[in-house]
């Protein structure tokens, strides 16, 4: 993935508002932002959500299955969540992370569902991801991050957030 730091810099208060205010209002844990990243969660997973529309991109929310399943347990108030509710609860986490977002995007942009990555040996590219802003933030489980795609097409639109 290309990590140029062009014109999506714009979004990425934007995103930190979002992530703040998503995570106190859905699982009452507040975040902050890690300005000096370390090595990111062990164990990852990722949920994608993906934009499309003016604006072409994904939004990717990076953790650990420890916090993926602490995450689900508050958000669905059960003790132990299953895998499967563990991978529903993250992808319903991304689900709200992008939504929150979609207002800094032009009008008419359109989410898919969540698709979620697992595992220790895998990679994920955002076929065509020109511009990348990624945040880290922790919480009391740990590291994690948020990351915005935006894929530059003959059909984007260039302007940054309206």
């Amino acid at each position: 993935m290309n990590m140029n730091r062009s014109p999506i810099e714009c979004y990425r208060s934007g995103m930190i508002q979002v992530a703040e205010s998503v995570f106190e209002t859905m699982l009452s844990r507040s975040i902050k932002v890690i300005e000096s990243p370390g090595a990111g969660p062990a164990s990852p997973v990722t949920a994608a959500i993906y934009y499309a529309g003016r604006w072409q991109g994904a939004l990717l929310l990076e953790c650990s299955e420890q916090q993926a399943r602490e995450w689900s347990a508050r958000l669905m108030g059960v003790p132990e969540p299953t895998p499967t509710d563990a991978r529903d609860g993250l992808g319903e986490l991304t689900n709200v992370l992008a939504g929150n977002l979609k207002p800094l995007l032009p009008p008419g942009v359109g989410i898919s569902i969540p698709s979620i990555v697992e595992g220790t040996d895998y990679s994920l590219r955002v076929c065509g991801g020109n511009f990348v802003e990624r945040v880290e933030f922790s919480d009391v489980t740990g590291p994690f991050s948020v990351t915005l795609v935006r894929v530059q097409s003959a059909a984007s639109d260039l302007a940054g957030p309206q």
